[in-house]
């Protein structure tokens, strides 16, 4: 009898443990059913990059802002209709760039062109691969993606409101919006150096560069950003996030901070706080270092919110609820 108990508990234990890796995110997880989704995806990137650069930032951004709210189910893709305003159309989400949605849409159509791959994967693991791809093709790291998300059910704009992180923030209310994704301050401070690209308008940083000039804000780059961003300049002029290797992902972002050249001050506050300096000060110094605690940070990220089960699906259209 005890032996029979003994079967029982061991044979309920794996029962347990295969459930839990059932539903786990594993880096192989369409090798039976699309062994090559990530070369068709990458194939796509490598593409769009060529037709724009802005789809390396866009694409980057879009993961964030999906992430950041409802976890990573490409809810954030989901385009409004009838009485349901989308998250997409939140204030929040209007600059998104179009480059970043096409990418994935692109990358989805490629991958259900192939017979086995059909209707069989996600748009969120889509953009996560997309995401990861990015990165790697403008000089960042690239890293193992997590896959096995399923497409969220639910994008209402209502959610955005205070889940991203807003340009004025201090280093408080960035550990604390981080933390709620389970994400610790190293991670964020990784993770914000995503402003190493792409663009900024000029109204989001205009308070610093007005009279008085923001202290901690270099002078000379003050007075750059004030000829690019006069008062009254056009809401749709942008301009570069990082003045010295914009196109280039890299820990040139960390440089800049320590020669008071962040744009934001949520950037800037990451060296005038003593909390956040000193990793600063390593990862300025130090690429590979950075480049670890970031794959580190945007795999962490990749897990905020995963849906599995009854609680989302795969989306024919990335675009539209099925």
């Amino acid at each position: 009898m005890g032996a029979f108990r003994l079967v029982v508990c061991v044979w309920s234990v794996w029962i347990s443990v295969s459930l839990i890796l059932a539903s786990a995110q594993v880096p192989n997880y369409y090798a039976n059913v699309c062994p090559n989704v990530e070369s068709i995806v990458r194939k796509v990137v490598q593409s769009k990059i060529k037709q724009t650069f802005v789809t390396i930032p866009g694409t980057l951004r879009l993961f964030f802002h999906d992430c950041f709210v409802q976890g990573c189910d490409a809810s954030v893709m989901i385009a409004s209709s009838g009485s349901n305003t989308a998250e997409k159309d939140h204030s929040d989400n209007l600059s998104l760039a179009g480059d970043g949605f096409d990418t994935v849409i692109k990358a989805k159509a490629a991958v259900d062109a192939v017979s086995s791959c059909k209707n069989k994967v996600s748009c969120a693991d889509i953009l996560a691969i997309a995401t990861r791809d990015v990165i790697a093709l403008s000089g960042g790291p690239s890293y193992t993606v997590e896959l096995g998300r399923l497409d969220g059910l639910v994008s209402l704009s209502s959610n955005v409101n205070g889940k991203l992180p807003k340009p004025g923030f201090n280093l408080n209310q960035l550990n604390s919006l981080f933390a709620a994704n389970g994400l610790t301050q190293t991670d964020m401070i990784a993770l914000s150096a995503a402003h190493s690209l792409g663009f900024s308008h000029c109204d989001q940083f205009a308070s610093r560069i007005q009279n008085p000039i923001d202290p901690t804000l270099n002078k000379t780059y003050a007075t750059q950003l004030q000829s690019m961003c006069p008062k009254n300049v056009d809401p749709t002029i942008a301009i570069n996030m990082d003045p010295i290797t914009p196109r280039t992902f890299d820990n040139v972002y960390y440089q800049n901070l320590q020669q008071g050249m962040g744009l934001f001050t949520s950037d800037q506050v990451l060296f005038t706080d003593s909390r956040s300096k000193p990793t600063v000060n390593q990862w300025a110094s130090n690429s590979a270092a950075f480049e670890k605690a970031f794959s580190t940070a945007m795999t962490k990220l990749g897990r905020v919110g995963v849906k599995t089960g009854s609680n989302g699906n795969i989306r024919r259209d990335c675009s539209s609820f099925n």
